[in-house]
């Protein structure tokens, strides 16, 4: 097993899994994204990403993904690390992928001096809970996650 940061020749792999991680979570048609937008975000001509990727390889095959982006703490005065999605193929879990992708995470909070690294799970995923929880992650359940889009995003932004 391999963890290393994506390439533009992965991006094709990140959106089966992304695609994968979807049928996972119930929501099979949900996804719109493209290669193309993939590109954009990962590798922009500017040369300045809004999103990263790592990937892990097994055998020279994609096999497992970490997206996520930098955030911002008013309260520490420093970045940190939003995991938006965390993806190991089912044939190759429990085969420290899942650990290896985040212990990489975490290695670049430290390196980078960032103060947290964050994710959601959906509450019926209690493998991944338990996953987590076996990390010493601990949820913050005294949150509750907002959401604008479509008309209403459209009709506040007017």
């Amino acid at each position: 097993m391999t963890i290393r940061e994506a390439t533009p020749e992965d991006v094709p792999a990140i959106l089966r899994l992304v695609h994968a991680l979807a049928t996972y979570e119930k929501e099979p048609d949900a996804v719109e994204a493209t290669e193309e937008h993939f590109t954009a975000a990962l590798f922009p001509e500017s040369g300045s990403p809004t999103t990263f990727a790592y990937v892990a390889e097994v055998d020279g095959e994609v096999v497992g993904m970490a997206v996520w982006y930098l955030t911002f703490s008013t309260w520490t005065g420093v970045n940190g690390i939003w995991l938006e999605d965390l993806f190991v193929e089912p044939e190759h879990r429990g085969s420290g992928i899942g650990r290896a992708l985040l212990a990489t995470l975490a290695r670049t909070c430290v390196e980078r001096g960032y103060r947290r690294l964050e994710w959601w799970v959906l509450d019926w995923n209690e493998p991944s809970i338990g996953f987590y929880r076996s990390l010493g992650a601990v949820p913050q359940d005294e949150w509750t996650v907002f959401r604008m889009d479509g008309d209403e995003l459209a009709a506040l932004g007017a």
